[in-house]
């Protein structure tokens, strides 16, 4: 099965990312992802935080909606190698995001959750970043026929050399679709037991779970 890179997504607290870092092999392959809602509840210095403890790529997942030079350039000072914006934005926005990156040399990820045309969005507003997120958002999880809209990978590698991302409910069997699907890089949760949510949990199997995901990326 072909390779890809995994996106290791922290969203609860940093108690589960001390407790598992240690177990991540530093890895080109592997990404460390500071989520919406762990920014949202201790701030972008979180990725600070995290750089500490990780030599290797980190994403900030701040979903930049408005007012991207500064979110750019604050995910950057803060340690991160990457950032997110919305593809539901303005292009005006989606511009100076993209423009941002590379001056920054940061890499731009527009996230299409919640977007109907991830492809109309690119062409119409003119902007090519270095990825794009086909993304089923956190609340559509576990809704019946909510499913990661993958056709829309083979539509934009046509057009466009950039790396295609999934992202939202990735569990093992959505992980081996997303790579079948050719995803460059598939996002995973790490959740708590009892989350709602689907990823790795971190229980006293996480090590076992975490090398399950691993082959596919070492």
């Amino acid at each position: 099965m072909r390779k890809c890179r995994i996106q290791l997504s922290f969203n609860s607290n940093l108690s589960d990312f001390y407790a598992v870092i240690g177990s991540i092999p530093q890895s080109d392959n592997i990404i460390i992802e500071a989520g919406t809602p762990l920014i949202k509840k201790l701030g972008i210095d979180v990725v600070s935080t995290i750089r500490q403890y990780w030599s290797g790529k980190i994403c900030a997942d701040i979903k930049i909606i408005d007012g991207a030079v500064d979110e750019v350039i604050m995910a950057k000072n803060a340690g991160a190698t990457s950032v997110t914006a919305m593809g539901s934005t303005t292009k005006e926005t989606l511009t100076l995001f993209v423009e941002t990156c590379k001056k920054n040399n940061i890499e731009s990820i527009i996230d299409m959750m919640n977007v109907q045309n991830p492809m109309k969005v690119l062409w119409k507003n003119n902007v090519i970043p270095n990825t794009v997120f086909i993304h089923r958002g956190r609340d559509e999880e576990n809704s019946f026929g909510k499913i990661i809209q993958y056709k829309e990978i083979a539509k934009i590698k046509g057009k466009w050399e950039l790396q295609i991302g999934a992202a939202g409910g990735i569990d093992s069997r959505e992980f081996q679709s997303a790579i079948f699907n050719n995803a460059d890089i598939v996002v995973v949760n790490i959740v708590s037991p009892g989350s709602p949510w689907k990823g790795i949990v971190f229980d006293r199997n996480f090590e076992s779970s975490l090398d399950h995901f691993l082959q596919f990326v070492k």
